[in-house]
């Protein structure tokens, strides 16, 4: 096959999605596919401007530059060439392409619900509102889907106008390689690294700083543990510098001395942290998929998530469910406490127990093999692209 992919620009300085565009070439290339890779390039946006300006220039060299320069190419391609959109908020650029073949991965629609007033964690302006309108109305247009779990099947199907030709679930892979590493050698190694005592263990959350990610309620569950348990483990939170209010909420912590943000930690020192904790909290209120509960089962490291999906379907039968921190403040301190009950029976348990919970998760971890992702999505690339050749046909 032929394959062009469609990746978000370099200048927006995301991480997981150029990581997860390069994974998808590199892995079509490596099965002998010709690939590229198509994005917008800085034009616009690098004209001096004032800061505020920024985010307009950029969308000018997001849809008004790079589709005009799409256009004249589009030509160059021949009529079998697979045009694939590695996130559906790139929607705008399917109707460039909407009657060859196609397909759009799909990863959360957080941004969509919140722009219609849904999630109340997360309200979105006016402009915001416009500008989901505008990336729905764009990918509406597409014909085949591939989402990264059930749950943002589900979504997406709340968000079209029509049923698709088709719409699939393909979990997303690993895309590090990570694996157990012997608790003594990790936490000496990483502790080496930080200037850190973590010889005897910690707690440990990885994540941004989205509203979604619960960074705040990882501090609520620490000082709730901390407070009705004799347990004094350091907790690592390793992700974006603290914003404001997370920086207010540690230090209004009694125990604030031991809760340590790590930023811009090296992938082989994330590694490390996962194998070496005592458990790892990811009490997220959303995700499109949740890697991070892949990562650490992948490493040996216990993982208490939320219980719903999709952190459901990413822990499977492995992982330690926990409920979702309720939207009310007056409720909050007593999810705290009964999650920190959830984290101490987690690590009180005996160590034939905890061997097995870890086993689990390792097992539960191999559903998350790249080699099984590639194959499952070349094999979708392939019908898509046979299945606009028969709609054409049958148009004739």
């Amino acid at each position: 096959m032929n394959i062009v992919f469609f990746a978000h620009p370099d200048f927006l300085g995301h991480q997981s999605m150029p990581r997860f565009a390069r994974m998808l070439a590199d892995g079509m290339k490596d099965r002998g596919h010709q690939v590229e890779i198509l994005s917008p390039q800085a034009t616009v946006s690098r004209l001096p401007a004032p800061r505020m300006f920024r985010k307009w220039l950029h969308y000018a060299d997001q849809y008004i530059t790079f589709p005009s320069a799409v256009r004249k190419r589009l030509a160059s391609y021949s009529p079998d060439t697979l045009f694939v959109f590695t996130d559906h908020a790139l929607g705008p650029w399917v109707p460039l392409v909407a009657d060859r073949p196609h397909v759009v991965h799909c990863h959360d629609f957080l941004a969509q619900f919140s722009a219609l007033g849904a999630i109340p964690e997360n309200p979105t302006g006016w402009s915001g509102r416009q500008y989901q309108k505008y990336i729905r109305r764009g990918y509406s247009q597409a014909k085949h889907f591939i989402s990264v779990s059930q749950k943002t099947q589900q979504d997406l199907a709340h968000f079209l106008p029509s049923p698709p030709v088709s719409s699939q679930t393909v979990y997303n892979a690993l895309n590090q390689k990570f694996s157990p590493v012997d608790l003594v050698e990790a936490r000496s190694s990483l502790t080496k690294q930080t200037g850190l005592d973590l010889t005897a263990g910690y707690l440990f959350h990885i994540g941004g700083n989205q509203w979604y990610k619960n960074r705040a309620g990882v501090i609520e569950i620490y000082n709730a543990w901390r407070q009705n348990t004799s347990g004094s483990l350091p907790l690592l939170l390793i992700g974006e510098s603290p914003t404001p209010a997370l920086e207010q909420l540690h230090e209004q912590s009694a125990y604030r001395k031991d809760i340590h943000f790590l930023t811009n930690i090296p992938d082989e020192l994330v590694q490390l942290a996962y194998a070496g904790a005592s458990a790892f909290l990811f009490p997220s209120l959303a995700e499109g998929f949740g890697w991070p509960i892949a990562e650490a089962m992948a490493s040996g490291c216990l993982v208490i998530t939320t219980n719903e999906a999709p952190m459901t379907e990413v822990a499977g039968n492995a992982g330690f469910l926990a409920p979702k921190r309720p939207a009310a403040v007056a409720e909050v301190a007593a999810w705290a406490k009964e999650v920190a009950q959830l984290l101490q029976h987690v690590l009180n348990l005996s160590p034939t127990e905890r061997n097995l919970a870890v086993e689990a998760g390792l097992l539960n971890a191999k559903r998350f093999d790249p080699k099984n992702l590639l194959a499952q999505i070349e094999k979708i690339y392939l019908s898509c692209t046979t299945k606009t050749a028969e709609l054409h046909s049958s148009a004739r």
